[in-house]
């Protein structure tokens, strides 16, 4: 990463202007033009140094549903357990750990009944239990990394 691209980084953590042409807003803030926002931030997402660029949303407030979930995946297993799991297209993250439950994940569905109905579906389909967390209090943390 160049200047250029920490600059980009660090603006950006922000959020995008609300308007008809975000990324040529936010160039101009940063003293770039869009076009050279755009191929940065394509380059940026291709070396992997960024993952993602997109809003967070409150997914409750929509009629949807957030889960924290873990489960036991045996250690000579833990591979197609886990492609299983991230088969999901409601898995939002998935993190092995050093814990008895040793992946763990998050869920997103559209409704909050659905969250039951997947957890079930993983059980079946990978043979381990699902422990589910879901939240009792939300916090906001707001991490903005200077790069």
């Amino acid at each position: 990463m160049d200047e250029i691209d920490r600059a980009i980084v660090n603006n950006l953590q922000g959020g995008l202007p609300v308007c008809e042409r975000p990324y040529r807003e936010a160039a101009q803030r940063i003293g770039l033009d869009e076009d050279e926002l755009l191929a940065r931030l394509a380059r940026l997402l291709e070396s992997g140094v960024l993952t993602r660029i997109g809003p967070l949303f409150q997914i409750e407030k929509m009629g949807g549903a957030f889960t924290l979930a873990a489960l036991h995946a045996p250690v000579d297993d833990f591979e197609r357990v886990a492609q299983s799991v991230n088969a999901w297209p409601e898995v939002a993250h998935n993190y092995a750990r050093e814990h008895q439950l040793n992946m763990w994940f998050v869920l997103a569905t559209e409704t909050p009944d659905q969250i039951d109905q997947v957890i079930a579906r993983i059980e079946g389909e990978t043979g381990c239990a699902v422990f589910n967390f879901p939240k009792s209090r939300e916090y906001f943390v707001e991490l903005k990394l200077q790069v």
